[in-house]
C-alpha cells in the first residue's frame, strides 16, 4: 500500500488546512473550501487565511456529485476575481492547460491530487508502439481525457453531466487538440452496451462518485455498483498493451476494497494501490481518497 502525491504541480499548493476547511492556491487565485477530513486545528490564524484568500465557499450539506444538486451554501468573494482562469500542469513533454471557475457547489474544475495519475496515463500511452483506445468513465472536466489524447490515444469521454462535457470540450480546445469522443450517458449503461458490442480498450480510467444520479435520474451508490463496473471493465480491457485506473473518494472505503474487487476480476495482475494525499506547506498532509492502477 502506497501513499502518493502529485509532485509536478507549480500552479497548485495546499497552503494550510484545519477546522474542516482547506486553503489552496490555484495559479494566481487562493481559495478557502470545505474539507471534511481536516478535523485538526489550522497552523495559520484565521485572519491570515482571509487575508490571502480571494474567495471562501461555505456549505450546509454535501453535494450529490461533482455537478450535483441540493447544495446549500455558496462563495463569498473576498477580493476581485475573474469568472474563470487557467492553470498549467507540466510533466516531461506534456504541458496541460486547464480552465478553472468557481462553481455553485464548491468545486473549481480540477482535482489536483490526480496529477500522479495523469503522469501514469501520459507515460503509459506514450510508450505504446501504436495509438490505443482509452475510455474515461465519470470523466468530469476531462483532464485525464486531454492527457490521454495529448499522448496519442483515441479517447472516449463518458459523463452524465452536460456542464462537465462542455467544460471538458473547452479544456480539449485550450490544449489545441481535437477528436475526443463525448458521450453523455450513465457510465454503467454505456459499459454494458460496449461489452455487448464486443468493443475493447487499451486503457480504462474510472473515477466513480460515492453517490449521485445519471442523466435520467438513475440513482448511484459506489458500494452497490463498483463490483459490476469493474467486472464489465475486465471484459472491455485488452489483455496486453493496456492499463486500468480506479479512484475512489467515498469516505470510509479503504484502498483494500478496490484491491479486492479488482483482484476478483483481474486475478493475474499485481496492482499498485494506496491513498492520494496533498502535501502541505505546514506539514499536515491531507488525505484525498484512494487509487489503484496497473498496466499490462
Amino acid at each position: 500500500m502506497n501513499l502518493i502525491h502529485p509532485s509536478s504541480w507549480k500552479d497548485y499548493e495546499l497552503l494550510d488546512s484545519g477546522n474542516f476547511e482547506k486553503l489552496e492556491r490555484f495559479g494566481k487565485v487562493t481559495l478557502i473550501r470545505p474539507e471534511p477530513q481536516a478535523i485538526w486545528q489550522p497552523v495559520f490564524p484565521e485572519d491570515e487565511w482571509k487575508k490571502n484568500a480571494h474567495a471562501h465557499f461555505t456549505r450546509e450539506q454535501k453535494d450529490n456529485y461533482r455537478f450535483g444538486e441540493e447544495v446549500k451554501g455558496g462563495w463569498k468573494k473576498l477580493k476581485p476575481i475573474e469568472d474563470s482562469w487557467q492553470v498549467n500542469y507540466r510533466h516531461q513533454s506534456l504541458t496541460l492547460t486547464l480552465r478553472l471557475a468557481l462553481t455553485g457547489f464548491g468545486h473549481v474544475g480540477v482535482f489536483p491530487e490526480q496529477g500522479s495519475n495523469w503522469n501514469f496515463i501520459y507515460d503509459t500511452v506514450s510508450s505504446w508502439s501504436k495509438p490505443g483506445r482509452v475510455l474515461n468513465l465519470f470523466a468530469y472536466t476531462g483532464a485525464a481525457s486531454v492527457v490521454a489524447r495529448a499522448a496519442g490515444a483515441e479517447v472516449t469521454h463518458v459523463d452524465a453531466s452536460r456542464p462537465g462535457l462542455n467544460w471538458a470540450n473547452q479544456n480539449m480546445q485550450l490544449n489545441n487538440l481535437k477528436d475526443i469522443r463525448w458521450v453523455y450517458e450513465d457510465a454503467l449503461k454505456f459499459v454494458k452496451r460496449e461489452v455487448k458490442r464486443g468493443n475493447k480498450y487499451n486503457g480504462i480510467i474510472m473515477d466513480p462518485p460515492p453517490y449521485g444520479r445519471g442523466p435520467e435520474g438513475e440513482k448511484w451508490t459506489l458500494q452497490e455498483k463498483l463490483n459490476e463496473l469493474v467486472y464489465l471493465a475486465s471484459r472491455l480491457l485488452e489483455p496486453s498493451s493496456s492499463f486500468f485506473i480506479l479512484s475512489m473518494y467515498a469516505v470510509g472505503l479503504s484502498s483494500l476494497v478496490g484491491l479486492n474487487v479488482v483482484k476478483t476480476h483481474f486475478p493475474d495482475v499485481n496492482p499498485e494501490f494506496g491513498e492520494f494525499f496533498l502535501k502541505s506547506q505546514t506539514g499536515r498532509d491531507l488525505p484525498m481518497g484512494t487509487y489503484l492502477r496497473f498496466k499490462k
